[in-house]
Formats: structure tokens, sequence, C-alpha cells
């Protein structure tokens, strides 16, 4: 893997916030890389009706052709399905150079995925799992090589399956997160949180998420990108445990250790460990520096 690949497989592998931006909307692109979010999706799929799509095509190969100065987050391409029409054009735009990565919607087709990844190599792929068939396929969408995190497309999912309960996805995306620690995936990324103005219920599922497993959260308007970034950060209280955990584990040794009358065991030790890393590394990455 060369430097500039592994560079962008890193920084999406670590992504917490993705925030979505119509490509038809160019007025909001630099908005959306100044909303703090880790990668911006600049959306040629459904976000964009189908007699906008030519234009959608035209704001976005516009946009990047121009140079970028100062950081900037991770940009990320959602192209539309692999039967589409102008499938060629959009790979063509996302094979730009300041693009990081591409996100596939409906993956389901290993074959279309190696497709995609042997036109464009040095793109990390994010698979979108949002079909009944994408969720069976799971396992073998993971292992496609240029795959480097998935993510879940609740809404289309609910619409597949037929289900109008969120509750009813628990399971499928149980699995996801199964299948991402087995595979050696980074955490997933979970799905949008339709309410826009209703903010504790997105706090509400941002924490719920991180506590199932999830690694970060699809956003749809830049005034959710920091309720979930907080969300998905270990809160105060929660470092000020995991540093005293490891300090009482250095200072009594291995195995179990008494800490305010209680034991903590070895698999507490180890998560109050990965806590104090995981700050770590987010703190020593910013938005990328982009001169041309």
């Amino acid at each position: 893997m060369d430097h500039l690949l592994a560079h962008r497989t890193a920084r999406l592998a670590s992504a917490r916030t993705l925030l979505f931006v119509p490509a038809d909307r160019p007025e909001r692109f630099l908005k959306a890389c100044a909303s703090g979010a880790d990668a911006v999706i600049l959306d040629l799929e459904d976000a964009v009706s189908p007699a906008r799509k030519a234009f959608a095509r035209s704001c976005l190969a516009e946009w990047l052709a121009q140079p970028f100065h100062g950081e900037r987050p991770s940009l990320v391409v959602r192209i539309n399905g692999f039967d589409a029409q102008d499938l060629d054009a959009e790979l063509a735009l996302a094979d730009a150079p300041v693009v990081d990565g591409l996100m596939l919607p409906k993956a389901q087709s290993t074959l279309d995925i190696a497709w995609v990844h042997r036109v464009l190599p040095s793109k990390p792929l994010l698979p979108l799992i949002e079909t009944a068939v994408g969720v069976h396929a799971i396992e073998e969408v993971a292992r496609v090589p240029g795959v480097v995190r998935l993510v879940f497309g609740s809404v289309d999912l609910m619409l597949d399956l037929g289900v109008t309960e969120e509750a009813a996805l628990d399971v499928y995306s149980a699995l996801m997160v199964l299948h991402s620690r087995v595979l050696g995936l980074p955490a997933p990324i979970d799905g949008v949180t339709r309410q826009i103005t209703d903010l504790q219920a997105l706090s509400s599922a941002a924490s719920k998420a991180r506590a199932r497993g999830w690694g970060g959260k699809l956003c749809i308007h830049p005034c959710q990108v920091d309720i979930v970034d907080r969300a998905f950060r270990p809160s105060d209280e929660e470092l000020v445990s995991a540093r005293r955990i490891v300090e009482a584990a250095q200072a009594q040794g291995t195995g179990a250790i008494a800490l305010d009358g209680a034991m903590i065991d070895v698999p507490i030790v180890l998560q109050a460990r990965r806590t104090l890393a995981e700050a770590a590394v987010r703190a020593m990455q910013p938005h990328i520096g982009v001169s041309s």
C-alpha cells in the first residue's frame, strides 16, 4: 500500500462524523468542509433528483478541479448504483486527486465492488449495507479488496425489509459490528438520524450507537456534527476513570485489582487503556493540510 492510500485509509478508518452534502448544491461544499466533520460525503445519489444528476456532476467536477488550501476533511463521493447509466462519468469524477474515497450504495455484489476497486485502486471503499441481500452478504462484502469500513444504510434497509420501527434493525446492525470485528475492519459507521431539529434525540442515538460498538455516525446537517463527535469521544469522566484504573493496575501489578472497594479485572483494565489510546490518537489527528 502506497503512502497516500495508507493515509486515506487511516483517516477514513478513524472517522467518527461523516456529513452528507448534495452534489448539486455547490454553495454548501465549503460550509460542509468547515463543519468540523471528519469526512464530507459529496452525494450524487439519493440527495440529487434524477433531473439534476448531470448538473450535480458538472458542479462537482468544477469544484474538485479548484485548488484547496489549508485544512480539510476527507472527501468521499457517493456514486449511484452499479446499474446507473452514467456510472463511468461518476467514477471519473471520483478519480480526482483530492477525493479520498468512494461510498457504494446498496452494496451486495462482491463482483461489482471488486470491479470498482480495479478501476480505482487508490480509493478506499465504504460500502453501504442497506438491503436484505447486502446484510446476507456482509461477510463477503467486507472481504473484498479495497473495502476499509462498513456503513449502515438504515433508512433504505427499513424500506427493503418492510419494517417501520428502527428497533427491528438491531439484529442486523449487530451483525455489522460483529463481522467488522471478526474480519479486522474498524468499527462500522451507523446510519443517519433524520430528526434534524431534535438534537437530544440525536445525542441519545449516537451515544447508544457507541455503546453498541459502532465507531461513528452519518450526519445529514452540519448542526449534527458536533453532537455526534462529542457522543463518540470519551467524556472527561470516562478519561479520569480510565486513568485511575490504569494507574492502579500499574501500581498493583497483573491480575484483578482493587479500586474504590470494587474488583477490577483484566478486561476492564484493557478497556481503560483502549479509551486512553483512542483519545490520544484522536488528539493527534487534525484535518489534513492541502496545498496546491
